[in-house]
């Protein structure tokens, strides 16, 4: 083929790709989401289906045992639950045992030992994580078995009391809440510290120099330099362990059952005991949507918190 002759072809192959007819946008859109399209199923089959069932389970009556038939009740399971007293007591242990042991506790905790473990030698920082991580890698019903070999009567807090001549009690009956706070506590702390230790490092040194040079103390520095650089990661960690925390259940059943009596029912707990002690599918789903509602509103807070500070 001469030279004129292959010009000419390649003048005609480039109009013919000018002139292809491009896609409409929807059938691109279409196409470019085609890869992401089997995570979606997998989500509309594993997660929306059971939380649609969930909703529709909520607004009925159906029982486990005892009932002939699933009967639509409107509202009557929710006005229900606000109408009970042992549903007030529940949401207000969530709320005592989410702030107590997770915003306050872990929080504060893990921003410590971080803190602390930014200055220690290399071996206590070593010694020190795998103490802590050790107890987050438990699971959950095995951390609440060792807590309540902890904090029963003939334990092992009271074995210490009793070798330092200090008064002993049965934690689990006169401090029940107390203990469950401590346990997750001590068994959620060391997510909160990876957090913090991440962070810690992306403060530059130069503030903090300066900071030091100007005669400020180091509590000072950390009120002042260091919380500052890092509030987003404590706002965004604040939401993890809040989330995680309010749906903490086997940690708690473990340790006391939601007892003695009522007095560590949390709204997990609560939700248990309606839908599958009590066979009361429907109104123990309420209570679950409820739940849900709660680590929402958790959720949009902090988001909106989070919005502020890029703000």
């Amino acid at each position: 083929m001469s030279s004129s002759a292959a010009t000419a072809a390649g003048r005609k192959g480039a109009r013919g790709g000018a002139d292809r007819t491009p896609l409409p946008t929807w059938l691109a859109g279409l196409l470019r989401g085609l890869p992401v399209l089997p995570s979606v199923v997998l989500l509309a089959v594993f997660l929306a289906g059971p939380i649609g069932y969930c909703v529709y389970y909520a607004f009925t009556d159906m029982q486990l045992t005892g009932s002939s038939g699933t009967h639509f009740t409107g509202l009557h399971n929710f006005s229900r639950a606000f109408g009970d007293p042992d549903f007030t007591n529940a949401v207000e242990l969530t709320l005592m045992f989410v702030v107590g042991s997770a915003v306050v506790g872990q929080n504060t905790l893990g921003l410590a030992l971080a803190v602390l473990m930014e200055k220690a030698s290399k071996p206590v920082r070593s010694l020190t994580s795998a103490v802590v991580i050790s107890a987050w890698v438990l699971p959950e019903v095995v951390a609440g078995y060792l807590m309540y070999a902890f904090f029963y009567q003939q334990g092992s807090l009271n074995a210490i009391l009793r070798f330092l001549h200090l008064p002993q009690q049965n934690w689990l009956y006169t401090l029940p809440i107390l203990a469950v706070c401590i346990a997750n506590m001590w068994r959620g702390t060391a997510f909160s510290m990876l957090v913090y230790s991440a962070a810690l490092g992306d403060v530059p040194r130069e503030l903090v120099e300066a900071a030091e040079v100007d005669g400020a103390s180091a509590w000072q520095r950390l009120w002042r330099v260091t919380l500052p650089v890092i509030r987003r990661s404590i706002l965004t960690n604040l939401m993890l362990i809040t989330l995680q925390t309010l749906s903490v259940f086997g940690l708690i059943y473990t340790m006391t059952r939601g007892g003695p009596g009522n007095k560590t029912e949390t709204l997990p707990i609560f939700m248990y005991q309606q839908a599958f002690q009590n066979s009361l599918i429907g109104y123990g789903t309420a209570i679950a949507l409820v739940l849900l509602v709660v680590g929402a509103l958790f959720s949009v807070v902090y988001i909106r918190m989070l919005k502020v500070e890029e703000g």
